[in-house]
């Protein structure tokens, strides 16, 4: 059993993508029992959430299994934050927030230890979406204000041994400047921020086709449809810039991110930091194809690890080996958020389906969507 105790360095078993469906599976449960005996022992949270369920945690032994738990919520984060800790304080050396997209924010404290397993998830990460040693990435996205992505993406491409340039968001001129005196060959930033570049770019006379950029890690934001063609926001960007598209999908509290490959089938899974499950409106689990909300156990975290989160993300899942030769799990574009989601007339509705709308009409250069209900709740 891994002890968190006596070191800071985790040992990822890298082609842990490239192996069989049963491999994974057994990797997943070992690890899965090692986090349980750990939250058990050390968070607050979660042995107090066993004992009021009368949960032997010996009788959790497969993925399956993970069924008999409750869920972990947002709500359960926001209330009892401070017992999810499982690590004295001065084992802490970085302290983040959440966005609060879905509520208020919560603090999530990084030990050395996950700070390190941070920096593998983006560089097998970026991997994955093709990079290498050789490019030069420019984070058009904060390092700062308490976020962890663009810690992230700075640990990641730093780990992979490639360039990178910290521009920070915005500062559209100072973008340019850096494309242009640099020459990165890849960008970092919100797919809806390149559209301003692009803009810019074409106002001031600046070639911007044949620019030194060649490909995109896309953050933030869908690219894609749920069959994974170009949703409008990116195709208008494929038909101003033949540049290469990755999409990418994260969040704080799994410390982990699913990242396109080159082939655009969705994004790839790291079981080796994360099991992830799919279920309905009523908590059941979803066949692979149908959308159901993500839940989270994340592996290999140190400071504050999380046992069944749900994520409030709504999204379909694809297994069967990919043509790059990954053999783990894709997962589709969000769909939605859960608590966003709108019913009307019978028909169920989600804010990104409005936003493709919206930002396929040119003449619309920035809009707000106001949802409400009559007298009888329709």
């Amino acid at each position: 059993m891994f002890d968190f105790k006596k070191t800071t360095m985790i040992t990822y078993p890298e082609d842990i993508d490239r192996r069989s469906t049963k491999e994974i599976i057994a990797y997943q449960e070992e690890k899965l029992k090692e986090l349980l005996t750990y939250v058990n022992k050390n968070s607050t949270f979660y042995s107090d959430l066993f004992k009021k369920n009368n949960i032997n945690i010996n009788d959790i032994k497969t993925l399956t299994d993970l069924q008999k738990l409750p869920f972990t919520t947002k709500d359960d984060l926001y209330l009892r934050n401070d017992d999810f800790l499982c690590v004295s304080r001065n084992k802490i050396v970085d302290y983040i927030t959440t966005s609060g997209t879905l509520g208020d924010p919560v603090t999530f404290a990084l030990t050395d230890s996950d700070l390190e397993r941070l920096a593998y998830n983006e560089s097998i990460s970026f991997k994955c979406s093709d990079g290498s040693a050789d490019d030069i990435y420019q984070l058009m996205v904060t390092l700062d204000r308490r976020f962890m992505a663009g810690l992230a993406y700075f640990l990641g491409i730093k780990k992979m041994g490639a360039g990178m340039v910290r521009v920070g968001n915005g500062m559209i001129e100072l973008q340019w400047d850096t494309i242009l005196r640099i020459k990165p060959n890849a960008l970092v930033a919100v797919p809806s921020f390149i559209l301003k570049l692009i803009e810019y770019a074409e106002a001031n006379g600046i070639d911007y086709k044949n620019s030194s950029i060649k490909k995109a890690i896309c953050i933030g934001e869908a690219l894609r449809n749920p069959d994974f063609s170009l949703n409008t926001l990116g195709q208008r960007i494929r038909d101003k810039w033949d540049i290469k598209l990755y999409s990418t999908y994260a969040s704080t509290e799994m410390g982990a991110a699913f990242a396109d490959c080159g082939q655009e089938n969705g994004g790839h899974h790291h079981p080796e930091l994360l099991i992830a499950e799919f279920v309905d409106e009523n908590n059941n689990p979803v066949y692979e194809g149908q959308a159901g909300e993500l839940v989270i156990t994340t592996l290999g975290v140190e400071g504050m690890p999380l046992v069944r989160f749900k994520t409030g993300d709504v999204v379909q899942h694809f297994n069967g080996k990919c043509k790059c030769g990954r053999n783990t799990m894709r997962l589709g574009p969000v769909i939605g958020r859960k608590n966003e989601m709108i019913k009307y007339k019978g028909t169920t509705l989600y804010p990104p389906a409005l936003y493709d709308i919206l930002n396929d009409m040119e003449f619309v250069e920035n809009y707000i969507i106001e949802v409400s209900t009559n007298q009888i709740g329709t």
